[in-house]
């Protein structure tokens, strides 16, 4: 049969008829009863079996009660120990409340009054377990909610840091980064304003590149001296000169945090927080980022300062990267034009063709309302169209005679070979394609690949038109300069076969308003 109770009561005492007396009264009652004759025993039975009460005498034989209850209050406190003695004292009294003793019974026991003490003892120490539990519950919760907020903080702080770096992996020029710079700082710290300076050795103070404003739209435009719109040389937080404090800084090379301004030496009391931040590039300052509050909402932290160490530090590594990039852009483009220069040089006839192609093309470009990264594409593309000719053999290129099938043939392979050119250097994939396809037709009867229509790019089809223009409006190894109205015959003829008719339309226009003879004029 099993125990209608759980509870399990250990009595200790050294009377072996107490213990009788009571185990078996208790355990009529249904509890589960276990009795020790001194308080060592009662230690081994504590150590193996889960006890709810215990009631003890306190005077016993090798460890008596009062022991008992210390031993008790340090391994479990939640076992409540109650006190049978034959002979009270005060001293007594006391020692048992130091004990951590809940009742103290005096002998003889009633029994009736010993199973009310049982049944208020196991009541208490069921809410006191109860609130042991709820603490820990509580607690629980409290830990889970510290560390859920620094779960939130350090993946806000890592998608701040990859926001960082991503930012400045995809800018590849030196006044958009600048500008990313200043505008990512108001940003992420809600900065009235934040201005990045160049140090300028030569001329003692700092040169503002570029500045951002909160609400702004982001599109300062530059001075011919290099500064931004808004802001002097020097000067952030609408025209509050802070130059001796960037330079100060520049000397300490550190970041500088202005919590709260109170009257620091060179600082404006407009401006309320400030951080500085040097950009170092090899160890050696270049430039300092300024970001200021004016109001009374935003005061700058130490996270806020971390943020903008952290982006210079980018920002510095990216300026090496554009820096190296476009000296390597100019010197390559400096080398290709040169080819086209070469190719030129061979034939007298042609020079200066790719830079009058090259304007012709923006100018219709620019008519059609192409964009500017359209303009810059045709730049390229115009300058480089023809340098596939440098494969070809002079007696072929400079023949002042009518091409044989076979020279034709072989002509015609430049457009491919200019594409490979430009293929190969990992470059201007836009620009290959038109390169590739500037001597296709409209109609499909153009060359290498006979595209036709839409097929051929945009750009391309309007490199057509300003090339064949080109072409038959000057003079060549085999042929004069043909007549005016030759020349407008073969362009407007070709209108839907040969070129796109849309391209004509802005060809045409260009002609009459004297654009194209402004350009050819500005060339020869």
């Amino acid at each position: 049969m099993t125990d209608t109770h759980k509870e399990t009561l250990l009595f200790v005492d050294d009377e072996e008829s107490i213990l009788e007396v009571a185990s078996e009264y208790f355990m009529a009652k249904g509890y589960h009863i276990l009795t020790a004759e001194n308080g060592r025993l009662a230690v081994d039975i504590i150590a193996r079996e889960k006890i709810d009460c215990c009631f003890t005498d306190i005077n016993m034989p090798e460890m008596d009660g009062l022991a008992l209850a210390e031993h008790i209050r340090l391994v479990d406190n939640t076992i409540p120990v109650i006190i049978m003695t034959g002979y009270p004292s005060l001293d007594n009294t006391i020692r048992t409340l130091k004990n951590g003793v809940v009742d103290f019974l005096i002998k003889p026991v009633n029994l009736n009054q010993l199973e009310i003490c049982v049944k208020r003892v196991l009541r208490e120490r069921q809410l006191f377990i109860k609130n042991i539990f709820l603490t820990k519950e509580v607690e629980g919760k409290q830990r889970i909610e510290n560390l859920n907020r620094e779960l939130t903080y350090k993946v806000e702080e890592l998608n701040t840091l990859n926001r960082i770096m991503t930012d400045f992996a995809t800018i590849d020029s030196s006044f958009d980064l600048f500008k990313r710079v200043v505008d990512l700082s108001t940003e992420l710290t809600h900065a009235d304003e934040a201005c990045f300076y160049v140090i300028n050795e030569a001329i003692q103070r700092p040169v503002q590149v570029a500045r951002s404003v909160a609400g702004g739209n982001g599109n300062s435009q530059n001075h011919p001296d290099g500064s931004i719109a808004g802001g002097d040389d020097g000067q952030c937080a609408g025209s509050l000169d802070i130059s001796q404090l960037i330079l100060d800084n520049c000397d300490e090379d550190r970041p500088l945090l202005i919590h709260e301004n109170s009257k620091v030496r060179g600082l404006p009391e407009a401006i309320r927080s400030l951080m500085l931040v040097p950009l170092n590039i090899r160890k050696k300052v270049f430039g300092v980022l300024a970001v200021s509050s004016l109001g009374e909402k935003v005061r700058f932290s130490e996270k806020d300062l971390y943020y903008m160490s952290f982006m210079t530090n980018k920002a510095a590594y990216a300026i090496e990267n554009v820096a190296l990039y476009e000296n390597i852009y100019e010197n390559l483009l400096a080398t290709l034009y040169a080819f086209v220069g070469a190719i030129e040089a061979r034939d007298p006839y042609t020079e200066q063709h790719s830079n009058r192609v090259t304007r012709i093309a923006i100018a219709l470009c620019r008519a059609m309302g192409g964009s500017q990264e359209e303009q810059d594409i045709l730049n390229v593309a115009g300058q480089l169209h023809d340098i596939g000719k440098i494969g070809i053999r002079d007696d072929i290129l400079l023949k002042p005679g009518r091409l044989t099938e076979e020279e034709f043939r072989i002509i015609k392979e430049h457009p491919v070979i200019g594409a490979n050119i430009v293929e190969r250097l990992g470059l201007w994939d836009r620009e290959k394609n038109i390169i590739k396809c500037h001597h296709e037709r409209f109609d499909g009867k153009g060359y290498p690949d006979g595209l036709a229509g839409e097929d051929i790019p945009m750009l391309a089809r309007i490199l057509s038109v300003a090339d064949v223009y080109d072409a038959i409006a000057s003079d060549r190894a085999y042929r004069r300069r043909m007549e005016e109205t030759r020349i407008l015959e073969i362009m407007y003829g070709g209108s839907g076969t040969q070129f796109d008719s849309a391209v004509i339309e802005a060809f045409r226009s260009l002609y009459d308003q004297g654009v194209l003879k402004a350009i050819n004029d500005a060339a020869n």
